[in-house]
């Protein structure tokens, strides 16, 4: 048990140092430094050639925005063409049908959205061209889109004066080529070499042991896991995801693929401390998520090492601890670490079923989510913890009786309110769609195929959609598999939270960032709220954990507390 701590803590402090010099490197990316790999700028060019895009036009948020909207729709129609069609289009050597509509739709929003909620089995529902030139090619490009828009940000927030954030098109297209490629590369040698297959031969037909002939389905698997734990993406190649022996051999790979899933968001963090020469801002917005990130990790540790009481009630022993979904490879202490780093990254990706998770362990993967402020997918984790920036700056200013600003910039009644709104919009978002589905489910729980999703009806059942919402919600990906979610109303309904739930958080603060890059720079004074201050990291992390508390507290208090609270 000391050995399995012990290596979650060194997967931690490795994912972190680590995690400095990579910021450093993606500050010069945004920044248009050199860098090693500006060997990728002629096949930049090429791409910018045959689109006739410019990629040195100045752009305000407004044009920026409406670039990555524009491109994020023509990715959603390409996806719905493929997997609408993948039946009678090549690459598909095991025969893999078409997907229904309600499925096409909710597959391509989640992988557009940088989602992955898979309402299919990978090695089942997918084609390796749909896998391929659909989900491996939205993973890179999803996941540039979130660097990409950050960046806009950094942009926005170092501006003395000027509507100008940068290029969005320039920036998506450097992060895939300069940031996720090369370390996706690296990522999927290691995995090829610790026995991850990488081949395009249909599913090889072996005889077990037994004297069975089975089917055991392949191909390429390599690549897909690497950019999809480096993106934050989560989806796997295989239905099990990262339990599954062909995605995660052994320790080694799951060391490799931890620390992927959290090395992006915390070096985003430093890359913003690199950008606008505020290192102790940097570090004290760092710190928040590593104090909340171990608050949710630490206690989930536990309850998993200790087994499941109800276990324990019938007379079986737990010396493992709780090992119901998970893999004796890994263990539960890995397990566990996994499972929050994935909901607080909006990864998603798992290497255990976290519907078999204790009660409060699910609840603490659950306000990973929901909080959402604690690392964050690649990019847009940072733009969500710069919404409850704003919120503790506006909250600090109140206190001491200053109007706030940030960096020189006076924020005023427009950029709260969106703040507001954007903060909002996320809970709205999970407790009108849980209480939806509650409630469609209670009147007609068996009233025909299209509403029998639930299996649990009680506590747990409720946690499952709980879970699902706020996975969409979250654009995580991740869920509690008891669910039968693959339904006309869980395919669209977690669609529409999965659209929301993307652009909304990134349209409202590269907006604030706009506003504030075009007011008036007034250098900070004695006077001005200190935001690399001790202090400042209480405050802010008071909001996030108190705006949690207020609106999710409810909905867990009926799902998993009282789950826990039911046992004997």
């Amino acid at each position: 048990m000391n050995t399995e701590i012990l290596g979650v803590i060194f997967i931690f402090i490795l994912a972190v140092l680590i995690a400095f010099p990579l910021g450093k490197y993606i500050s010069k990316v945004f920044k248009g430094e050199k860098t090693l790999l500006d060997f990728f700028a002629p096949l930049e060019n090429f791409f910018f050639r045959i689109s006739k895009i410019d990629p040195n036009k100045e752009m305000d948020w407004k044009q920026n925005m409406k670039a990555m909207l524009t491109i994020n729709l023509i990715w959603f129609l390409w996806a719905m063409l493929i997997l609408s069609f993948q039946n009678i289009l090549f690459w598909n050597p095991d025969s893999i049908a078409a997907m229904e509509p309600t499925q096409a739709f909710n597959t391509a929003v989640s992988f557009m959205t940088n989602t992955n909620l898979q309402h299919y089995s990978g090695e089942t529902g997918a084609s390796y061209l749909s896998q391929l030139v659909v989900m491996c090619f939205l993973q890179f490009v999803s996941a540039g889109t979130g660097i990409a828009v950050v960046a806009l940000l950094f942009k926005g927030l170092s501006n003395k004066s000027g509507s100008n954030l940068g290029n969005f098109y320039n920036l998506m297209l450097k992060s895939c080529t300069r940031i996720l490629l090369p370390v996706a590369i690296v990522v999927a040698v290691i995995l090829v070499i610790n026995g991850t297959p990488m081949t395009f031969e249909g599913a090889q037909q072996v005889i077990t042991l037994q004297g069975d002939t089975v089917n055991v389905a392949r191909g390429p698997v390599a690549p897909m896991v690497s950019i999809k734990q480096l993106g934050t993406n989560g989806g796997g190649f295989f239905g099990p995801n990262s339990t599954h022996p062909f995605e995660n051999p052994n320790f080694i790979t799951n060391i490799v693929e931890l620390i992927s899933i959290l090395l992006i968001p915390i070096a985003m963090v430093v890359a913003l401390g690199f950008y606008l020469n505020r290192k102790k801002f940097a570090n004290i917005i760092l710190g928040v998520m590593v104090v909340g990130f171990l608050a949710l990790v630490i206690p989930s540790i536990y309850f998993e090492m200790n087994g499941n009481p109800e276990i324990e009630n019938m007379g079986i022993s737990q010396p493992l601890g709780s090992m119901e979904g998970k893999e004796v490879r890994f263990g539960p202490a890995s397990s566990a670490m996994w499972g929050i780093a994935t909901t607080c990254t909006s990864n998603g990706s798992v290497n255990s079923m976290h519907d078999s998770s204790t009660p409060l362990s699910g609840m603490l993967q659950m306000l990973g989510m929901q909080l959402n402020a604690f690392f964050g997918g690649v990019g847009v984790g940072f733009i969500n913890k710069f919404t409850f920036i704003i919120l503790a700056i506006f909250i600090s200013g109140l206190m001491v009786g200053r109007t706030p600003e940030l960096l020189g910039k006076k924020i005023e009644a427009k950029e709260i309110k969106l703040a507001i709104i954007v903060a909002l919009m996320h809970p709205l978002i999970i407790l009108t769609g849980t209480a939806i589905a509650a409630h469609t489910w209670a009147v007609t729980p068996d009233a025909s195929e299209f509403l029998k999703w639930l299996n649990n009806p009680s506590y747990h059942g409720f946690s499952e959609m709980f879970y699902e919402f706020s996975s969409s919600a979250a654009n995580n990906g991740s869920g509690f598999e008891g669910l039968g979610d693959n339904t006309p109303f869980w395919n669209i309904g977690t669609g529409i939270a999965m659209l929301l739930g993307r652009f909304i958080p990134i349209i409202g603060p590269i907006a604030i960032a706009g506003f504030l890059s075009a007011k008036k720079f007034t250098p900070e004074s004695s006077g001005s709220l200190k935001i690399d201050s001790g202090i400042f990291g209480v405050v802010l992390f008071s909001v996030v954990v108190i705006l949690g508390a207020l609106l999710f507290f409810p909905g867990l208090a009926l799902g998993p507390i009282a789950e826990y609270f039911s046992m004997p």
